[in-house]
């Protein structure tokens, strides 16, 4: 006798169909599991015997063998207890329901409860494109997994809860969706009326908001560089249900949900300095896991004291700045996590963090700079379209009463920036000024007389590089998006130099 039941897997950050056959044989006693299963897949045969004989069933003397389809793909984690343990009970006679529109995914405990698992979305949403009406799942997933419409998701507590529901005996509702995550837990909301002073600051992060550029903030101690940056989600534009979607699935991937719904704000994820080059990018010895860059996927990815991360971890972001998603490949294993992110770094002047401080006087001598600027490679930091100096805010403006501009206000310029951005590459992959390529830089960057003098005079007088000249364009095209002008003016030119200018100051030989 042979039986069926429908699971999934996940590969990158999409779900795929897992077929989990079953067939029993007089023999032996024994239980064989077929189908490249990992560790902790070979171990549920433990773990399902144990509940099923905690729960008060029986099993028949006879050698089991199952079979997890497609055999040629390894399969992960300790999500088939659920699966293996519903056609067990089908080979013994305990259920007699037809399950061919089900999906089960489960880890079971000894006592026969079910416990929590990473990537119930995705799989979810797979369930669905295959036309599997309902999901058994942990009861702690379930609120994650009802966000997805079209399926019934059932909250599973035990393994006689399961049989009973599938019976008939107990007529469970299919679980509500939880409510979107909330990443002000203590009711704090940052937002840029609550820093003072810092004007120039300010606009530079309006500009890389408006156009997805990548900024670099260079200032003393105490400047308030983390807090600039942790209010630029607060202006950026808000998350589509597609974006919502794709963000959700990979932290769904990560365990980092916690049974909730839906993330609708962007993400703001800063990494401490010695996060290794894993930790950054992802991957694992084991499973491959999202990392950082992926964690912060449509959202921002905030590097403080940038000089201080190894070279290794940082040379992890090359190609996922430049790409906007990032490989990882291991023996047997290839997974592609989408990454576009908007990147803020920060980072001292000089060792002591003074140098060029009016109050402070720099102790670093002029050989311990450059070796502490030179850890940031040239390719790392030509990433970067902005770099702003963030000088220490005086007495005075901390003393202000006048409220600054809100994230609010700054949002309005900035939504409709990306308007007219979404209009210009409506037929085409590009997303954001920060993202035009080569071929579309004629096309989308047309500048009048006036400015394209300016630009020669700049690009002769400060020594910049071609790239550094792609950048500057990419920029003044953002900051005539935000005046709304069709054209590159000279004055839109020349504040976008302004952002390039810290290049020959600190690094220029």
């Amino acid at each position: 006798m042979v039986v069926k039941c429908t699971s999934f897997g996940i590969n990158g950050i999409d779900g795929y169909k897992v077929e989990v056959e079953a067939s029993s044989r007089s023999g032996l006693p024994a239980f064989d599991l077929v189908g490249l299963p990992d560790a902790a897949v070979k171990e549920s045969k433990d773990r399902v015997r144990s509940a099923l004989a905690n729960c008060g069933f029986r099993l028949p003397s006879a050698h089991f063998i199952f079979n997890l389809a497609p055999a040629d793909i390894k399969k992960e984690g300790p999500i088939y207890d659920l699966p293996i343990t519903v056609n067990l009970m089908r080979l013994s006679g305990y259920i007699r329901a037809d399950v061919s529109d089900c999906g089960f995914i489960g880890e079971l405990s000894l006592s026969g409860e079910l416990r929590s698992i990473n990537g119930v979305l995705p799989m979810v949403i797979t369930a669905r494109e295959i036309g599997i009406k309902k999901m058994f799942v942990p009861y702690q997933n379930a609120r994650e997994a009802a966000v997805v419409e079209g399926v019934e998701v059932y909250p599973v507590k035990t393994i006689n809860q399961l049989k009973t529901v599938l019976d008939g005996e107990l007529k469970m509702p299919p679980a509500k969706p939880a409510e979107s995550r909330n990443y002000a837990p203590d009711g704090f909301v940052p937002d840029f009326s609550q820093v003072k002073g810092q004007l120039e600051a300010k606009r530079a992060m309006e500009i890389a908001a408006a156009g997805g550029h990548n900024i670099l903030l260079i200032g003393p101690p105490g400047s308030g560089k983390s807090m600039l940056a942790k209010r630029v989600p607060s202006i950026l534009p808000d998350m589509t249900f597609e974006e919502m979607i794709e963000t959700t699935k990979i932290h769904s991937i990560s365990g980092a949900l916690h049974g909730d719904g839906l993330i609708t704000t962007r993400p703001f994820r800063s990494p401490h300095h010695t996060v290794t080059p894993v930790g950054l990018g992802g991957g694992g010895s084991g499973t491959i896991r999202p990392g950082e860059v992926s964690l912060a996927h449509h959202g921002v990815l905030f590097l403080d004291e940038l000089p201080e991360f190894t070279r290794t971890a940082l040379e992890v972001l090359r190609q996922p700045i430049e790409d906007g998603v990032i490989t990882i490949s291991r023996s047997g294993q290839n997974c592609t996590y989408p990454c576009s992110i908007m990147v803020i770094a920060a980072m001292n002047p000089c060792p002591c963090g003074y140098f060029g401080d009016p109050k402070h006087n720099c102790t670093c001598s002029e050989t311990k700079i450059r070796r502490y600027l030179n850890r940031v490679s040239g390719p790392l930091l030509d990433r970067f379209d902005i770099h702003v100096e963030v000088p220490p805010v005086e007495f005075e403006e901390l003393r202000m009463t006048e409220h600054s501009e809100s994230s609010a206000q700054i949002k309005k310029r900035v939504d409709k920036a990306r308007e007219i951005q979404q209009r210009r590459f409506a037929n085409s992959r590009t997303t954001c000024n920060a993202k035009i390529n080569a071929a579309e830089f004629e096309k989308y960057c047309l500048i009048d007389k006036e400015a394209e003098q300016t630009l020669k005079e700049a690009f002769n007088k400060l020594g910049f590089t071609a790239r550094a000249y792609d950048r500057v364009l990419k920029v003044a095209r953002t900051i005539a998006d935000l005046e709304g002008d069709e054209i590159i003016r000279s004055h839109h030119v020349l504040e976008a130099v302004q952002y390039r200018s810290l290049d020959r100051k600190y690094w220029a030989s």
